[in-house]
């Protein structure tokens, strides 16, 4: 068969953008533009998906990204909602390589002495059940002492809607909550969580009033590991013994300041990111440049916002 010449190509090129110029939309009038709105919007959700995807693909990685997302898939996959703990199967496939199918307290310190070392580590709603199935509380017995800072995607824990929306939040929305957590040398460890007054247990007469809480790192924290929580990305940021020890008083006292601002939440700001930002920079652990970043602005909303807060941070 003959292969086609150049200038019969270019003809059949000319002919389909001829056509293509002058094709008539099917639709008339309002109907034609209401169709066009509608592909806008598809298209621009569908480009925002897409860029989120790329962005958590690509950002805070580590040295091994491939190694991480396999670890994601994973977790999420074996994640549980309610009180439905993990199963052992589940412990086995994403760490047992690393800390052992049947490990001890030592076990989990050394684990998470050696993942702390690059100073960003997961720490995931698999991994939590077998500490507490084991050591009854997370506390410093199973992780080195310090202050750290959790992020982790934002979702409802409850079925149906969970099995959809974890992996949504996870990859197809960059941003994080963030919040403070405490292991001290002695007692359990300490959340600090800030975010809508009304998402707190208890009742509250200001639903939408920025606030914050400091309680025991377990099921009933805010920030606990949960299905649509199920991975959290912890970030060491001190683990100065004189810092770790004066962390909880300091924490309860920006609480205490928090809520005497009586500040409207913010969707982008100020918000709980805010909060924990600020707290960071006062206390000299957050430099002022890395809290006003672009990228960082983008991971966590309102993190380069101006500080609603007067505390000196932990």
């Amino acid at each position: 068969m003959r292969r086609p010449s150049f200038e019969h190509v270019r003809d059949r090129g000319r002919s389909l953008k001829y056509r293509v110029r002058h094709a008539r939309h099917p639709l008339a009038g309002w109907r034609k533009w209401a169709v066009i709105t509608g592909q806008g919007l598809a298209g621009f959700v569908v480009l925002f998906l897409a860029t989120n995807l790329a962005l958590s693909l690509s950002t805070f990685r580590g040295e091994d990204p491939a190694s991480r997302t396999a670890h994601e898939l994973a977790v999420l996959w074996f994640s549980t909602t309610g009180d439905t703990p993990t199963s052992a199967q589940a412990f086995r496939v994403i760490h047992g390589g690393d800390v052992g199918d049947d490990p001890t307290t030592a076990d989990f310190r050394a684990h998470f002495e050696r993942a702390s070392e690059g100073g960003t580590f997961l720490l995931d709603q698999v991994m939590v059940d077998r500490i507490q199935a084991v050591n009854g509380r997370i506390d410093s017995r199973v992780m080195p002492p310090g202050v750290y800072v959790g992020a982790h995607a934002l979702g409802p824990d409850d079925a149906p809607l969970v099995w959809m929306t974890k992996w949504l939040a996870h990859y197809l929305l960059f941003p994080r909550h963030a919040y403070i957590l405490v292991v001290p040398e002695e007692g359990e460890a300490l959340a600090f969580s800030a975010s809508q007054a009304g998402k707190f247990p208890g009742d509250t007469d200001a639903p939408d009033r920025l606030s914050a809480r400091l309680a025991p790192y377990d099921d009933n924290a805010y920030d606990f590991p949960s299905s649509g929580e199920a991975l959290h990305e912890m970030t060491i940021v001190s683990r100065d013994p004189a810092v770790v020890a004066d962390a909880p008083a300091a924490l309860d006292r920006a609480r205490r300041d928090l809520e005497a601002l009586n500040e409207p939440y913010g969707l982008l700001a100020p918000n709980s990111n805010t909060v924990v930002g600020c707290i960071l920079e006062r206390a000299g652990l957050m430099a002022a440049e890395v809290r006003r970043s672009i990228l960082l602005a983008l991971r966590a909303p309102g993190m380069g916002a101006a500080c609603p807060v007067a505390d000196e941070g932990p």
